[in-house]
């Protein structure tokens, strides 16, 4: 009998021992252990089943807490409540709410977890309806966790009612009241409330403090501080860790010092503060002289050492972490990822036993950066839960890659969009030039409800500009006065490119005028409007205006000033430019710069001297410098300069058939025939294909494209014989001298 008593005990206190384990592993989030501590158990009692159920819901690992739930030979209430605490905490209501429904019985817990998880997600009215269920003689703690979901809701006038309804209230009531103020920022109406409470204890002095911390307001925080009757270990930590926050740390250092015992909150607090002030090494010789250390100790460290670029000092810590959790992990990978060091953040997340969906994005997102599309998505299908951060970053690695029939599918796979998934796929198709496309799906967006931010507008206008879509830019342009994102710098600068693009730079100049604030791009944006409609002497004008302003040119400028000059024919003007850009500035040209002195001597039939620059650059010449030198050519009629123009510029574009098409119309000219057969012969061999031309139009708000050589399309063919009576009464009125028919594609 005494040997089977001993062993009931040694049992029970082994049980005892691998219960507290799986807790204490859930809590560090070592949830890999406690799984295996778990299964290795041969007697399991309720608390173990309830214990892993905790610890699979803290680390939002739901379904396999409810999979465990379902599986429980024997459920208790504590069961029921860890379920529902688990659903709460993962703000799965609907899920929490038919577990509720289900429950066999029911306490004072019970009620108030599902109260709580109504509160927090914003659901007041049903979490209203549960309390109005309870019994008359209703317990405290219902009526707090009501009052503070009021208060946390900003509803203060139906809190404050319930607080003074009210039967018999503790301080724990008094507590939620207050905290709601001081948690929303409401630091007058908390101030009022704190002076009323009959019974204050160092929590409400704490939430004083903190309430004036979180509205910066330091001096503040540090009189009620200073005024605390017996301050503990949070009053302390809360105004260090507020002085550090700020950058005020000397300040942080000597409360630290000050400090009648500390914890390891305490040094993290302090360590966080070095290293957010870019004082890495002070913050590793107090880590090094911690006494114990907390997963957050190690965690702060090695983010510290990633924010520094010290990559081999951050890898070197996270080996000696006696128990990784994927919070340093991810940091690690991370700080690779921002290194491009893809390989070694792969080599750190396969060893990750936990991975949040943090952990799953970062990696996602350095694959997508890196243009390592094929492996990003690997990841992503094989992600067990998908956030919208891991649904965006797919949308945006497609976009980027320029695959928008891709982004597109994985658009419509989402569940739930917000305004970051519009936004990948509005601005990739604006990147990629499905500017119509864009301006579509900126129209769905709104019919779905979408809110659209800055960077919606600012795409969708971008895609008019291209368009010369004007009176759609409008529209855009009074829905953004009406949405108060009219002084968004960004917005600005698209609108200053959508007017100057559709040849309305009056209005373009109105919007740049209008501008709260303007930068660089605002000022090269309207440069380069007026260069592209011509006028070169306001553009030079604006250049010297931006000077007067303190602005410093930089390289996009110059090429909107020579543009200018070009299209204006101010060659000496623009001599004088390319010359004082990098004698008076330090720019050194680059090919856009080359290009447009191609293209402005080109204009002028000054061939040889373009020919000249073209010789001497100190770069190699890319498809816009030879193309600007053909397009001279074409202009000035020079057959054997544009041929070697040409042959250059087919290395560099050797399937753009316009390009052939170019050449093959100035040797037709120059009646050399043979040579337009064999233009036509290497089209063919060398893969190019004329694409055809896309044009488009804006008729009653709506934005219509169509293709050349496009007969599906309506009155096709009544539009082509438009075109060739005019081709024909051009050519009778002497207009048709310097075009080749075969550039027209009719038929």
């Amino acid at each position: 009998m005494t040997s089977k008593l001993k062993s009931i005990r040694q049992t029970g206190s082994l049980v005892y021992n691998q219960n507290l384990k799986i807790t204490q592993f859930a809590k560090s989030g070592r949830i890999e252990d406690a799984i295996r501590v778990f299964e290795d158990m041969l007697n399991r009692n309720t608390v173990t089943w309830n214990s892993m159920i905790s610890a699979y819901a803290k680390n939002g690992r739901i379904n396999e807490a409810r999979s465990l739930f379902d599986r429980m030979p024997f459920k208790n209430l504590v069961s029921w409540n860890s379920m529902i605490a688990g659903y709460s905490h993962n703000d799965r209501v609907k899920d929490a709410a038919e577990l509720f429904d289900k429950m066999p019985q029911r306490d004072v817990f019970s009620w108030t977890l599902m109260m709580t998880c109504y509160t927090r997600n914003g659901l007041l009215e049903k979490a209203r309806g549960l309390f109005d269920q309870l019994p008359k003689k209703k317990d405290p703690v219902c009526w707090n966790a009501l009052i503070s979901g009021y208060a946390k809701n900003r509803r203060f006038g139906e809190a404050r009612r319930l607080f003074d309804e009210m039967p018999v209230k503790d301080l724990v009531s008094w507590n939620s009241m207050l905290a709601g103020y001081t948690q929303n920022g409401e630091m007058r109406l908390g101030l009022e409330f704190f002076d009323e409470m009959l019974v204050k204890d160092v929590v409400s002095w704490n939430l004083m403090i903190d309430g004036y911390v979180q509205v910066y307001d330091l001096d503040s925080a540090l009189k009620f501080f200073q005024r605390v009757p017996s301050p503990n270990v949070v009053s302390w930590v809360t105004m260090l860790s507020a002085y550090a926050r700020s950058g005020r740390i000397v300040e942080a250092k000597s409360l630290f010092n000050q400090m009648p015992e500390r914890n390891v909150v305490a040094w993290n607090a302090m360590i966080t503060g070095y290293v957010q002030n870019g004082q890495i090494e002070e913050a590793h010789q107090l880590f090094t002289e911690m006494p114990e250390r907390s997963s957050v100790s190690w965690t702060t460290m090695i983010n510290g050492f990633v924010r520094v670029g010290k990559l081999d000092e951050a890898r070197e810590l996270l080996e000696q972490m006696p128990y990784k959790n994927v919070a340093a992990q991810t940091a690690m990978i991370f700080g690779y990822v921002q290194s491009m060091r893809m390989d070694d953040a792969r080599l750190v997340f396969e060893n990750v036993s936990c991975r949040d969906v943090v952990c799953w994005n970062t990696m996602i997102a350095g694959y997508m950066q890196c243009g390592r599309t094929d492996e990003a998505m690997y990841l992503f299908q094989k992600m067990p839960i998908k956030d919208m951060v891991s649904w965006n970053t797919a949308i945006a690695g497609y976009a980027q890659k320029g695959d928008m029939n891709k982004a597109l599918r994985i658009f419509k796979q989402m569940g739930e969009r917000n305004t970051v998934s519009w936004n990948s796929l509005i601005s990739g198709y604006t990147q990629n030039g499905f500017y119509v496309d864009a301006l579509k799906h900126f129209v769905l967006m709104l019919k779905e409800g979408a809110k659209p931010d800055w960077s919606t507008y600012a795409c969708s206008i971008i895609a008019c500009g291209n368009l010369a879509a004007l009176q759609i830019g409008k529209q855009l342009h009074h829905l953004i006065v009406k949405s108060g994102y009219i002084n968004d710098l960004f917005v600005g600068n698209a609108l200053i490119t959508m007017y100057s693009k559709c040849g309305r730079i009056l209005q373009a100049r109105q919007a740049f005028n209008e501008m709260v604030v303007t930068d660089i791009i605002s000022w090269n944006s309207l440069i380069a409007g007026y260069a592209l409609n011509g006028y070169g002497r306001e553009a030079i004008q604006l250049f010297q205006e931006m000077e007067n302003h303190g602005l410093i040119p930089d390289q996009v400028t110059f090429v909107g000033v020579l543009s200018a000059c070009s299209h204006a024919g101010m060659i000496d003007q623009g001599l004088k430019l390319f010359k004082s850009m990098a004698e008076d500035y330090c720019i050194v040209p680059i090919a856009e710069h080359y290009a447009c002195m191609v293209d402005l001597l080109g204009r002028a039939g000054r061939l040889g001297e373009a020919y000249s620059i073209v010789k001497g650059m100190p770069i190699k010449a890319n498809a816009g410098i030879w193309g600007a030198m053909l397009g001279a050519c074409r202009i000035h009629r020079n057959l054997e300069l544009g041929k070697l123009a040409a042959e250059k510029l087919f290395e560099f574009e050797p399937q753009k058939a316009s390009n052939y098409v170019l050449l093959s119309n100035m040797h037709a000219e120059a009646g050399r025939w043979d040579e337009v057969e064999r233009m036509r012969i290497m089209i063919r061999e060398r893969g190019g294909q004329k694409q055809p031309g896309c044009s488009w139009i804006e008729v009653n708000n709506q934005v219509h494209a169509f293709f050349a050589d496009d007969w599906t399309q309506p009155k096709t063919a009544e539009t082509c014989g438009t075109l060739k009576s005019l081709m024909a009464h051009m050519r009778n009125t002497g207009y048709m001298s310097e075009i080749n028919t075969s550039l027209f594609d009719c038929g």
